[in-house]
């Protein structure tokens, strides 16, 4: 790779807008480990944890670790193919950068987006350089870039859904008793009391921490899938600019070259 394409790669990669994504999620991440700490601090999370019986709420606490943690790895991934995205358009948009594309683009950084553009050139070298349609492409490239996103959505409707289990066995656990309750009996009736309370307690915190749980990964993915969109969305414009004009006035001087004078 010749010098002149060297200082505008080291200058995208010190760009410091391609870890906005991961830096959105980072401070989010902050806040809501603040938040839990503040809760911890005043007892409230031991409080929920030693109210709820049924161990639901941990279950709730336990999956949404995890899936902060799926949504880590998929948020810097992104950052990545962002940032390869970058410096392909950095490459292309250079002097000479359209030599990049003789080698099937080999010489592009490493990425879904470089993955693309390699299939792009063998699509049009297949069709004798006649004018490319991508949209399939695109849409290959689009479930690669989104990849296990989906999985959010579904711990989001796990963690509700198990919030309102949660609901319906606290209400059963407080319902119980008032079918053998016995006014006259003092003892049975404080019993029966204490078993409501608990009841309550099961069917509060569990929907609480479905419900908080549930919101809080969807913000989450709402910010994931919007930094893959802004991913795609770089890669359609770089292809429509740089790559697939490039390929056409290929196949135009070939063209012109078979040509008889």
């Amino acid at each position: 790779m010749s010098s002149t394409t060297i200082g505008p790669i080291a200058s995208q990669a010190a760009d410091p807008s391609e870890r906005s994504a991961l830096l959105f999620w980072m401070i989010f991440t902050g806040l809501s480990i603040f938040a839990v700490v503040l809760l911890w601090r005043f007892g409230l999370i031991h409080l929920m944890l030693t109210s709820d019986r049924t161990y639901i709420s941990s279950v709730i606490a336990a999956l949404y670790v995890v899936t902060c943690g799926h949504c880590f790895l998929r948020t810097r991934a992104i950052a990545r193919e962002g940032a390869a995205a970058r410096r392909c358009r950095a490459v292309l948009s250079a002097a000479g950068g359209s030599k990049a594309l003789d080698a099937s683009a080999a010489a592009l950084p490493r990425g879904l987006v470089r993955d693309h553009i390699e299939s792009l050139v063998t699509k049009a070298a297949a069709q004798d350089y006649r004018p490319v349609d991508q949209t399939l492409l695109l849409r290959t490239l689009a479930d690669r870039l989104r990849g296990s996103n989906g999985f959010g959505a579904f711990v989001s409707d796990t963690l509700m859904k198990l919030g309102l289990l949660g609901t319906i066995i606290g209400f059963i656990i407080m319902l119980a008793p008032i079918a053998g309750l016995d006014a006259a009996d003092k003892v049975a009736m404080r019993s029966s009391m204490g078993l409501m309370s608990d009841g309550m307690a099961v069917a509060m915190y569990t929907t609480l921490a479905g419900l908080v749980g549930s919101i809080l990964i969807r913000i989450q993915y709402y910010m994931l899938d919007a930094a893959t969109q802004r991913v795609f969305s770089d890669a359609v414009v770089l292809t429509e600019t740089h790559v697939t004009p490039v390929l056409e006035r290929k196949g135009a001087g070939i063209k012109g070259a078979g040509t008889p004078s």
